[in-house]
């Protein structure tokens, strides 16, 4: 089974954090977007993924690829790297992995988290899609179905037709199949909003020719394509997965769960959380945080701030307020 993630997007709704890593490399609660979605692969699928095909940007180098190698080896997965050198639409994207569509094959869009308590039966159907159910089916492609089977879908669609949203998810028994039909969008020049080439253009010629397509509903769709939505996820999952903390690593602190707190941390003469999150080998002094990101190697003395999203090997000195900064920074308002 091949895994293939299309992430050469910028990211721009998660700046300044996407602008020296993409976005589904940074962390909630201690772990890689992508790798909290090849986790719930693991958990859920009912067979082994094999390899993992990563659609970069053509920029991304050595520094991008290197916890792409080290994370696909922590999941007994061989990695392998293709570029999309344009923006062209979900279509596009995947095109670029045609090399690799053979066989059984999933495609993951690696901008929300996703979970289920049960497992994923893949059976013998064609395609299996992974679907949520929301409140407001108007903004989202959603699908058309009859009983466990999809029977087509709709980008967006202005009236009810069905509140199951594609989530982004997608199994095909015959990678080959999938791909005949890309290149004929593609090679059609059949482009949708935006000018873009879309995957759902594709599905749809699949599901006319009489190919079965299942649904996989999600119990949990996390959103983090914006810093409002990767806060409110990191908070979510901080307080799904907390643990208790060891208050007396810190001294002169108060912990106020759910929080994570990464290895090599310290925190002195502070309030932290609830909702806070803190990655490896932060500094925290004489601070009160709350609901708040701190990725790596950051710095922080005299911080007083709440719904902040502070970037890895950042120092703040005397920041009192809401701040989003970016990786590198360096911030005194003394």
């Amino acid at each position: 089974m091949k895994l293939i993630i299309p992430m050469a997007g910028r990211g721009t709704r998660v700046r300044p954090h996407s602008h020296t890593v993409p976005k589904p490399l940074l962390p909630v609660a201690g772990t890689m977007i992508i790798e909290r979605i090849i986790e719930t692969f693991n958990r859920t699928l009912d067979r082994d993924i094999t390899e993992i095909v990563f659609i970069l940007g053509p920029d991304f180098g050595e520094d991008i690829k290197q916890p792409l190698r080290e994370m696909s080896a922590r999941h007994k997965a061989k990695p392998i790297f293709e570029v999309q050198a344009e923006a062209l639409g979900t279509a596009h994207a995947v095109a670029c992995a045609s090399d690799h569509l053979d066989g059984e094959v999933i495609i993951a869009f690696a901008d929300t988290i996703f979970d289920s308590d049960e497992p994923f039966e893949l059976g013998d159907a064609d395609s299996v899609i992974w679907l949520k159910k929301v409140e407001d089916p108007s903004r989202f492609g959603v699908a058309v179905y009859e009983g466990d089977t999809i029977t087509g879908f709709v980008e967006k669609p202005k009236e009810f037709i069905s509140d199951l949203a594609i989530i982004g998810v997608y199994y095909f028994k015959s990678g080959k199949a999938l791909k005949e039909k890309i290149d004929k969008v593609i090679g059609d020049d059949m482009r949708g909003p935006g000018g873009e080439y879309f995957l759902t253009a594709a599905l749809d010629m699949m599901i006319k020719e009489g190919k079965v397509f299942k649904t996989a509903t999600v119990d949990e769709w996390l959103d983090c394509g914006t810093l409002p939505a990767w806060l409110e996820t990191t908070g979510i999952i901080t307080e799904k997965e907390f643990n208790g903390v060891d208050e007396s690593k810190y001294p002169g602190s108060t912990i106020i769960p759910p929080v994570f707190i990464g290895e090599g941390v310290e925190i002195e003469n502070s309030t932290v959380g609830p909702k806070v999150s803190i990655e490896a080998n932060t500094v925290i002094k004489k601070s009160k945080i709350e609901n708040t990101i701190i990725r790596d190697h950051a710095t922080l003395e005299d911080v007083e701030t709440e719904g902040s999203t502070i970037g890895a090997h950042t120092h703040l000195k005397n920041v009192k307020g809401k701040v989003d900064v970016g990786d590198h920074s360096a911030l005194d308002m003394e």
